[in-house]
């Protein structure tokens, strides 16, 4: 538990001490205990370096980048999510840098040999320095033995010691988000405690290189028949959980324009095309690339689009799927009541709020939308009106609509960069129809019909097992002894209980860290 603390100690004084803190408070107006602890937990002698002429967002931005690897990608995270700390600043977070110094040549080898064992491992030729190093990897070039042939190759090796430091890093940060979460009880909504969740079974998917070889692998069978979009092969005999071998990308960086245009690389036809996979990828296949930005797509010379780093990607289930393409194609349309009848159906807001006070709310979004110049139009601005919109209907946050919602955001800002007069919603309109008459197609929903109806065919001979399981929960909910959201949210209600047997502990450590840091920095 001190450790606990004593690190959440450490996070809230560098908070204090760079100035965040009073971004923060831009943001929300805390119980005034929370500033006092802040106030002795910032307090120094020493003259405090001048942030007063930054922006709330450039001094968060800062902060967390001078904090090292789990707030970098904390702020990364935060940056998907402007219903919690809004869009200015979330724009800003979008500016961290995911660069930190590299380490040894000898130590990356090392690793390869211990991961790979002996044989692969001496497959490896040409291994270059580090090309790239970021907060959980570094890159290097390389040529291997693949069958009779050469292949260049990437390779992404983990740092040392790293999932050591995100754990003990994202404990105290689930620590901050139950206090907060207790002391500040409008956050409830913001589910704080699930957004740290959220962002531990990220970092943990990221910091195990086999699932991001898979998800690469994943995409690769989705798209392999997309015309215009390729993602680069894996090699799994030289791939384990702290290493990811896959194609080197022989491409020239999406944002590098002038390049693509001396290749006569047709630019407006790459805006359409980036908006389109994407879409494509997120309503055909509910799995989707959730980092499109410019640092991560490149283009071959005969047009193809290839996308690099498959740490963070989405995943919608079919309805999600169906309802996020009605809802966007009923905004295309202006068919506002449509929209909302969709909101309802997916649970998105609640049964006892007025269908037509949310369409006359969502009308008051889409009108000035679509009322501007066709280079105007902004999913930027849909989407921050409609976490507004939100706010007001206490929806529920859904985080995998959120990371589509704001992926969409980045890839619209990287089509507008090579077209300044992209419109995404003309774009998005063919993707949208055809994926919705698909999934209304006769023949389509016979085939649904005949699935389930199959699988409900199979469970028949458990029926009377199933039946006795349910009889005897609904007795001990009946009696108080279960709670039905235990299963559901398992790993999360462990995290909470734990926090909570520490309720107690938490007060008397806090008043220890205030007299500690009376002695040490008055």
């Amino acid at each position: 538990m001190f450790n606990k603390l004593f690190m959440l100690f450490k996070i809230g004084r560098k908070l204090s001490t760079s100035g965040a803190i009073s971004s923060i408070y831009e943001i929300y107006n805390p119980p005034i205990t929370i500033k006092i602890l802040f106030f002795v937990i910032g307090f120094s002698f020493n003259d405090k370096k001048n942030n007063n002429n930054l922006s709330p967002g450039v001094k968060l931005c800062n902060a967390l980048q001078s904090m090292g690897t789990t707030f970098i990608k904390l702020g990364q995270f935060l940056a998907t999510r402007p219903d919690i700390i809004g869009e200015d600043i979330a724009k800003e977070l979008e500016k961290l840098q995911d660069k930190l110094p590299s380490f040894q040549l000898e130590e990356a080898k090392n690793i390869l040999r211990k991961e790979l064992g002996k044989e692969s491992f001496d497959k490896i030729n040409n291994f270059s320095d580090s090309i790239a190093a970021a907060s959980i990897a570094q890159v290097h070039f390389a040529t291997i033995n693949d069958s009779t042939e050469k292949k260049e190759v990437a390779i992404k090796i983990l740092r040392p010691n790293i999932e050591k430091i995100f754990n003990e890093e994202l404990d105290a940060l689930m620590l901050l988000a139950y206090i907060v979460q207790n002391l500040i009880r409008k956050t409830k909504r913001l589910k704080l405690i699930e957004v740290v969740q959220l962002l531990r079974e990220i970092t943990n998917v990221e910091m195990d290189l086999r699932f991001e070889a898979a998800a690469a692998n994943e995409l690769y069978e989705n798209t392999k028949n997309d015309v215009g979009f390729r993602v680069p092969k894996i090699y799994w005999n030289h791939t384990s959980k702290r290493v990811l071998c896959l194609d080197k990308i022989n491409g020239i960086s999406i944002r590098e324009i002038e390049n693509l245009k001396s290749l006569n690389i047709d630019i407006k036809k790459l805006a359409k095309d980036i908006i389109q996979h994407f879409l494509r990828h997120a309503v055909r296949d509910g799995f989707f690339h959730a980092d499109m930005h410019q640092g991560n797509l490149f283009v071959t010379k005969d047009g193809n689009i290839m996308p690099v780093d498959f740490g963070i990607m989405g995943r919608l289930d079919k309805n999600n799927r169906k309802y996020l393409a009605e809802i966007l194609y009923g905004f295309i349309k202006r068919d506002y009541k449509k929209v909302a009848e969709v909101h309802f159906l997916a649970g998105l807001v609640s049964k006892e709020v007025s269908k037509d006070e949310f369409a006359q709310a969502l009308r008051s979004i889409g009108e000035p939308i679509f009322g501007q110049s066709v280079k105007n139009i902004s999913g930027g601005k849909l989407l921050s009106h409609l976490f507004e919109i939100t706010e007001k209907f206490n929806m529920q946050t859904q985080i995998q609509l959120l990371l589509l919602q704001k992926t969409m955001v980045v890839v619209e800002g990287v089509a507008r960069k090579l077209d300044p007069d992209t419109n995404i919603w003309n774009i998005s309109r063919p993707i949208l129809e055809n994926w919705l008459k698909e999934i209304k197609d006769p023949i389509n929903k016979a085939s649904e019909i005949i699935n389930e109806t199959s699988e409900i065919l199979k469970r028949l001979p458990d029926l009377p097992i199933i039946m006795d399981r349910a009889n005897d929960v609904m007795t001990l909910i009946a009696e108080g002894k279960f709670n039905p959201n235990t299963l559901a949210y398992r790993s999360l209600r462990e995290e909470e209980l734990k926090l909570e047997l520490m309720r107690n502990k938490i007060l008397g450590g806090v008043l220890v860290l205030v007299i500690f840091v009376l002695i040490v920095f008055k």
